[in-house]
């Protein structure tokens, strides 16, 4: 069946589905496949439940006037989201960066949703998959897309930009995230600019972080919109504190974000930026960035009994970590506690980063640092106010909650780490 073909049932359908569980009435079901599951055995379930339409790739499976026989599954659902996409026609913002990218695209879109009706990606459904769903999912309904694009290898950026094919881009930042995949930073950077080459050979607009050198340079001469705090670029934003939460001035406006960490500076600034492009009126843009607040794990301040807590806890790299500790540095509570779990996929690279990190932590102004898991617990810096686990479970076992007691708290680590499990503890009497 001709993509076009494919392209008129799926517009007779609510939406995409590629799990039975989920799936509703009148859905277009993609019988995706993995190491350890095979979607097609799932085609008949599937229209049991109420799918209209099946789109397998094993023959075996063709079984009824519902499955629609392709070659390859994810093949077809990623042409299927580019076709969709150009046959929308609307203007499509990508991004990605090694940290911050879900918070600035919930920041563009809070913005832009005050004029136009967005569609952007949804938690961070952000790869190969997500993409085209993200994508599959506007409607004629929607005026402009927000597309999160993640990557943890070189090239993927690349598949990513040529389906969605995007009019603007931004990446956050080049940090040292997925470097097991990108072999090093200098792996990060050529595999999260493949977007700007994309954007660069299509000529379509960059917006670029000023205070960001490498990608001042990679974007000369190219039609590229530049922010920051610097007098002369294309839009300029003032940083004022973040103490805890990032203040900052544009365009004679005080901004109070309730994001907390000078990191998160440039995420809004960026959003501010994509903003005014758009023609976002200016106390709009204040409105909807001050009524912003970060969820899932995400920078969020909580109060929990006795606590304070600042719950960072959705992912974790070297930069990010970093980032983190440094502004809890500059909190002036006084009696602060980190507790920060293992960074995942550092490759060769884990041993040594996993020790700067507890060496950083330890020359701070924190009060006690609790590390957990086998890459920190291995760490050879020892100092008194260092208690090291090889586990979470070796942490709930011997570390007495109670002792959190009266405390600002950060709590960050990789998403397999799932750190956020200390909120359950935290019952204090």
């Amino acid at each position: 069946m001709k993509i076009a073909q494919l392209h008129s049932l799926f517009l007779e359908c609510r939406a995409i589905s590629t799990d039975t569980r989920k799936i509703e009435f009148n859905d277009m079901f993609f019988a995706l496949k993995g190491e350890n599951f095979n979607g097609n055995k799932y085609a008949e379930q599937a229209i049991q439940r109420g799918a209209k339409y099946c789109v397998i790739d094993e023959e075996e499976f063709n079984t009824s006037s519902q499955t629609i026989l392709v070659t390859n599954v994810l093949e077809t659902l990623q042409e299927l989201a580019t076709y969709h996409r150009n046959y929308l026609k609307l203007p499509i913002i990508a991004l990605t960066g090694s940290n911050g990218k879900t918070t600035t695209k919930e920041l563009i879109n809070a913005t832009l949703s005050k004029k136009y009706k967005t569609t952007a990606t949804i938690g961070n459904l952000n790869n190969h998959i997500g993409v085209p769903l993200t994508l599959l999912s506007m409607t004629k309904n929607t005026e402009i897309g927000i597309v999160e694009m993640g990557a943890n290898h070189l090239k993927e950026i690349e598949v990513l930009c040529k389906i969605a094919q995007p009019d603007f881009g931004y990446i956050t930042n080049f940090g040292k995230a997925h470097l097991e995949g990108f072999g090093s930073v200098e792996g990060v950077i050529k595999g999260k600019s493949e977007m700007h080459d994309y954007l660069i050979a299509n000529n379509k607009t960059i917006f670029v972080n000023g205070s960001d050198a490498i990608q001042l340079e990679k974007t000369a001469n190219t039609n590229r919109i530049v922010f920051g705090e610097t007098e002369g670029f294309d839009i300029t934003i003032q940083f004022i504190e973040a103490q805890p939460n990032v203040k900052l001035n544009y365009n004679q406006l005080t901004i109070q974000s309730q994001l907390i960490g000078a990191y998160n500076f440039n995420n809004i600034a960026a959003a501010i930026t994509i903003a005014n492009h758009f023609k976002i009126d200016d106390n709009d843009i204040k409105t909807s960035i001050e009524n912003y607040s970060p969820t899932n794990n995400r920078s969020q301040v909580i109060n929990k009994e006795t606590c304070k807590i600042i719950l960072d806890a959705y992912n974790a790299n070297p930069t990010s970590m970093q980032a983190a500790l440094s502004n809890f540095d500059k909190l002036n509570d006084s009696n602060k506690i980190a507790i920060i779990g293992d960074m995942f996929e550092l490759g060769k690279d884990a041993k040594e980063e996993h020790e700067n990190i507890v060496k950083l932590s330890t020359s701070l102004n924190i009060n006690k640092l609790i590390v957990i898991g086998e890459n920190f617990f291995n760490t050879q810096t020892t100092v008194d106010n260092l208690l090291k686990f090889r586990s979470f479970n070796d942490f709930k076992a011997n570390f007495n909650i109670k002792d959190l007691n009266h405390a600002t708290l950060l709590i960050k680590g990789s998403r397999g780490m799932a750190m956020e499990r200390i909120l359950d503890l935290l019952k204090l009497k």
